[in-house]
C-alpha cells in the first residue's frame, strides 16, 4: 500500500521530506506533474483538469492516501477528489492561522507568500477572513520563485537579485512572519532567512499536513519491519525529471539538516 504525494513540481518534496521524517517505513510514490508546471500562472479550469488527469493515471487499489503537497492544487481541486476516492485525502493550507497567532503577540504584521492563482481563490479569502485580522494580513505572489526551483536554483546571485526585487521595499520593522504558501517557496529557507532581520519568522504548513496524514492512517509502527521506499513518477517528456527530483530532496535534506553544499 503506497500513499501518493502530488505536485505540480518539485516543491512537494519538502513535504515528502517531512513524510519521510514522521513515517519513514511507509511506501510513497512521489508524482509530479511537471508537464503542465507552473500552475500559479495557469485558470482554475485548466489546472483543475491537470490535477483530475494526474491522479486517474496515478491512484491504484493500492493507494492508502493522496497528499496533495501544493496550495494551489488542494485550493482547486481538493473536494473533487475526497468526492472521487474512498482514502484519505489531505491537502495543503498556507499556515496563517500560526501566523496571525504570532503576530497578535507582537503586533507586528503578516505577510503570506503564494502564487497568484492560490491568492485570488476563494478557499484563501475565506481563512482569511475566519480569523479575523485580514487587516494586518498582507499578501504577495512570488512566482519567480517556482521557476527558479524547478531549474534547481535555490541559492546565489540569482535568487539574491530576485528577492532584492521583489521584497526590496518593503519595511522589515512592520512585519513578524511571512508566511509561505507554496511548497516550492520552501527550497529558499535559508536565503529568505539571510536576506530578512532575524525577527521575522517563517511558517509553512508542512508539519501540519503530515500530522493529519499520521492520524489518518497510524503511526508506521506496523510496517516498521520492512524499509520505506520511494518511487519517483511525473507527466512531463523530460526524461530526466526524476533525476531532478533526487537532486531537490537530497538538497533540501541537507538545507534543513545545517549541511553545507557541494
Amino acid at each position: 500500500m503506497s500513499i501518493v504525494v502530488f505536485d505540480s513540481g518539485l516543491g512537494g518534496v519538502t513535504v515528502l521530506h517531512k513524510a519521510l521524517q514522521v513515517l519513514p517505513y511507509e511506501q510513497y510514490i512521489y508524482f509530479a506533474d511537471d508537464g503542465h508546471v507552473p500552475y500559479g500562472t495557469k485558470t482554475k479550469e485548466e489546472v483543475r483538469s491537470c490535477i483530475l488527469a494526474s491522479m486517474e493515471a496515478t491512484i491504484t487499489d493500492e493507494t492508502r492516501a493522496l497528499v496533495v503537497a501544493c496550495n494551489t492544487a488542494t485550493s482547486i481541486a481538493i473536494g473533487d477528489l475526497r468526492k472521487r476516492y474512498g482514502f484519505p485525502v489531505i491537502g495543503m493550507e498556507p499556515a496563517v492561522k500560526p501566523a496571525v497567532e504570532l503576530s497578535r503577540s507582537t503586533g507586528r504584521r503578516v505577510l503570506v507568500l503564494a502564487t497568484a492563482l492560490t491568492l485570488r481563490e476563494a478557499k484563501y479569502h475565506d481563512l482569511v477572513n475566519r480569523l479575523g485580522d485580514s487587516g494586518r494580513i498582507d499578501s504577495l505572489p512570488m512566482p519567480g520563485l517556482v521557476t527558479l526551483a524547478e531549474e534547481l536554483v535555490f541559492t546565489g546571485p540569482r535568487v539574491q537579485a530576485y528577492l532584492d526585487e521583489t521584497l526590496g521595499g518593503y519595511d522589515w520593522t512592520k512585519y513578524g512572519t511571512i508566511v509561505l504558501g507554496c511548497t516550492h517557496f520552501q527550497f529558499f529557507r535559508t536565503a529568505l532567512a539571510a536576506f530578512l532581520p532575524p525577527h521575522v519568522e517563517l511558517i509553512d504548513g508542512s508539519a501540519g499536513t503530515v500530522r493529519r496524514l499520521q492520524e489518518l492512517i497510524g503511526s508506521g509502527e506496523a510496517v516498521a519491519d520492512s524499509p520505506g521506499s520511494i518511487e519517483f513518477r511525473h507527466s512531463g517528456s523530460d526524461a530526466g525529471y526524476p533525476d531532478k527530483m533526487r537532486h531537490a530532496l537530497d538538497w533540501y535534506r541537507r538545507d534543513r539538516s545545517g549541511q553545507t553544499h557541494d
